[in-house]
């Protein structure tokens, strides 16, 4: 029986089975079934008595005999009762579905193994629909041991595909002597790295005799899953390498030198010298660029950004940034103009509100090479825009496009322009090998001279008087102030405070002040004009959701409130906190909760409290939340799903299979070497549904 067989075929399959196993698990092959892991496991190796047993205990195990049904109730209430006894005591099984069946298949008389968790109704103990197995067959293995437990949908227990099911068609699948499951590692690297070999691995991962081995298969498996997640992302990136040759950018000439001498508003930080040196050495290779820059929130990256962007000029070439909203767009374009307002620079915006005249003007200059500088959102990838000889391509907070827009952006020319992707949202190192693990990295790990620290508060919403006169203090100092709620409207099934009625609350309790409302459902103009009218100062306290998440820049503001900050997540609190202390003046956030919030929420909120690092934060959330959905950087990231490694828990696995893969590649680029020949067999299999991205960030 080969991996690939179909699973219909499968002893307790059957083409019904077979089609809700697809639906629901993507599961087709008999390869895909046994990469359905267990998501925990049971000791079934120990026998309580009935004696034994009271409520307290999680799941048990007992061996005896049913020695009496009753029914009880009527139509929907009816339960199904069974008098259990191993001679020590009895105890009452309770089944309140699929009685018939249970009616059938049971009878008095017969040894069982009962398993499940005990209960106390009244003066009785129960166990409510407990797995039962006759005793003979348990004892045979089935249920011996560890136990394995499967995620099941309530689909496929409708179609009778529980875990115990699906257990036992894993088992008859493992127990086939005619499988073969064959190795997709080489030999050097299993025997180097003392892992299990496949098939054992496969085995005892469904069916563990012990702790021990079970470790040594997860090793196993895990391994096998995060290498080959390095391999796809490394491989590609050695064959861009050798497909795309970059521009070579090997003159630093007057715009950047200009620049740096008589335009630069304050000395560059340690950290943003070191990045520009990183980025002016990739340009000056023949190497096509592709460079993930993080810095937080504050760190200078834009001015990172325009420097790059005069050696593309200082060459000859265009350069472009493309930002996820209008609003950023803008602040890009109004912060690059004030600065190269002096060295006669062409740079003008495109977004999705240019009117068609203007549009039609800034097409034509790009086509004809008269405009060097293009900021815009979503409007740049349209197939109007035509560059004449793009060179560098800067895209801001990258994570919030999709890959093909990105992709439209990369083929605006001939040959491929240097990438420069932008993030605020520090990304733990174990996501950075893994989503962006194709991409160089560059980090601006320090703030500018002058900037403080953001104090940052835990406040329970008993604390609102305490919090207004704070409010109106900062603002009689002169400073602004953001007030940010994680709805726009009344939910029903959200106990949240929401953006309008606090926006009348606000009126109410400061009837002297100037108050503006933001939201993602205004229309863009009014969104602009209440924003400009923050920026201006024109606005005191600026009410909104989190559409000020990113790009907004107002240096006088120094105060965040966060409403209902329990609702959002620690990258998301810490990209909000951001938006202030962006000037000299001691900036303040306010993390506003309900007072009942679990020990877990209270954790996430101190340790904004307790931290202003990025990386840490970032850190801390990933742990706490997973990797599942990171502020928007999604496993969907990587070249295909993770069943079994965790990038939380697996990151020494990660850095391990990662090591190798760059040693391996390094010996035999192109895997060419025999032993090397499973290498892109298994990768093939793997990738033949993906579409192939990699060739842009």
């Amino acid at each position: 029986m080969l991996l690939s067989s179909d699973i219909t075929y499968l002893p307790g399959v059957g083409p019904k089975k077979a089609a809700t196993l697809a639906a629901e698990l993507n599961v087709r092959t008999v390869e895909d079934l046994l990469c359905c892991y267990p998501y925990k496991y049971i000791d079934r190796s120990h026998f309580y008595t009935v004696r034994e047993v009271d409520e307290t205990m999680p799941y048990i195990q007992l061996k005896g005999q049913i020695v009496a049904f009753e029914k009880r109730g009527e139509g929907r209430q009816q339960r199904l009762i069974a008098r259990f006894t191993d001679g020590t005591g009895f105890l009452e099984l309770v089944w309140f579905q699929g009685i018939r069946f249970i009616e059938e298949k049971y009878t008095t008389g017969v040894e069982y193994v009962i398993f499940g968790k005990p209960t106390r109704f009244g003066a009785k103990l129960n166990i409510a629909h407990p797995d039962i197995e006759v005793a003979s067959e348990a004892q045979q293995g089935v249920a011996a041991g560890l136990q394995a437990f499967y995620n099941t949908s309530e689909k496929m227990k409708r179609a009778y595909l529980h875990s115990a099911a699906l257990r036992k068609i894993i088992m008859a699948a493992l127990s086939d002597r005619s499988l073969v499951i064959t190795e997709t590692l080489p030999e050097a690297t299993v025997r180097e790295y003392a892992l299990m070999e496949r098939h054992r691995a496969l085995v005892t991962i469904h069916m563990p005799t012990d702790s021990a081995s079970l470790v040594q298969a997860q090793r196993r498996l895990k391994f096998e899953e995060l290498f080959y997640v390095q391999l796809s992302i490394l491989q590609q990136s050695k064959w861009r390498e050798q497909k795309f040759k970059g521009y070579v950018f090997g003159t630093i000439g007057d715009y950047f030198n200009r620049f740096y001498r008589t335009c630069l508003p304050f000395e560059l930080t340690g950290a943003q010298k070191r990045v520009i040196k990183e980025i002016r050495t990739d340009m000056a290779t023949g190497r096509q660029m592709n460079r993930l820059l993080q810095g937080d929130v504050g760190s200078g990256k834009t001015i990172v950004a325009l420097m790059t962007m005069l050696i593309a000029l200082d060459n000859g070439f265009q350069a472009c940034i493309m930002a996820p909203t209008e609003i950023l767009a803008t602040q890009h374009r109004q912060a690059i103009v004030s600065l190269v307002e002096t060295l006669g620079i062409t740079v003008r915006l495109l977004t999705g509100s240019t009117k068609k005249k203007e549009r039609q003007e800034i097409t034509q200059q790009l086509a004809d090479g008269s405009l060097q500088i293009i900021i815009g959102t979503h409007a740049l990838i349209e197939d109007s825009v035509v560059f004449k000889n793009l060179g560098v391509v800067i895209i801001d907070e990258q994570h919030r496009f999709g890959v093909a827009q990105r992709a439209k952006l990369w083929n605006k020319n001939i040959h491929p322009p240097h990438i420069l992707v932008m993030t605020a949202t520090p990304i733990p190192r174990t996501l950075a090998m893994t989503v962006y693990g194709d991409l160089d990295v560059s980090v601006i790990d320090e703030l500018p001279a002058g900037r403080k620290p953001i104090a940052t508060y835990h406040y329970f919403d008993n604390k609102r008087a305490a919090l207004n006169r704070f409010i109106r203090q900062q603002v009689e100092l002169g400073r602004q102030v953001y007030i940010v709620y994680p709805l726009i409207q009344e939910s029903e099934s959200l106990d949240l405070k929401n953006l309008e009625d606090g926006y009348q609350q606000m009126c109410e309790t400061f009837p002297d002040l100037r108050i503006g409302m933001v939201h993602g459902k205004l229309k863009a103009a009014d969104k602009e004009a209440t924003m400009r009218c923050f920026v201006s100062g024109e606005l005191q306290i600026l009410m909104a959701t989190t559409v000020i998440e990113v790009g907004v820049n107002v240096p006088n503001a120094s105060v965040m409130v966060i409403e209902s900050a329990e609702r959002f997540g620690l990258s998301q609190l810490h990209q909000l906190r951001g938006r202030v202390g962006r000037g000299a003046d001691q900036s303040y956030c306010v993390l506003m909760s309900s007072y009942k919030i679990g020990a877990d929420t209270r954790r996430r909120l101190q340790i904004m409290v307790e931290s202003t690092d990025g990386f840490v934060i970032a850190e801390a959330d990933l742990n706490l939340r997973g990797p599942g959905d990171l502020d928007g950087t999604q496993q969907s990231g990587l070249p295909f799903d993770l069943k079994i490694a965790n990038l939380v828990q697996d990151g020494a696995i990660l850095s391990v299979a990662r090591q190798v893969v760059q040693k391996l590649l390094d010996a035999d680029p192109l895997l060419e070497a025999p032993a090397h020949r499973i290498l892109t067999e298994q990768l093939t299999r793997l990738k033949r549904d993906a579409i192939n991205w990699g060739v842009i960030s």
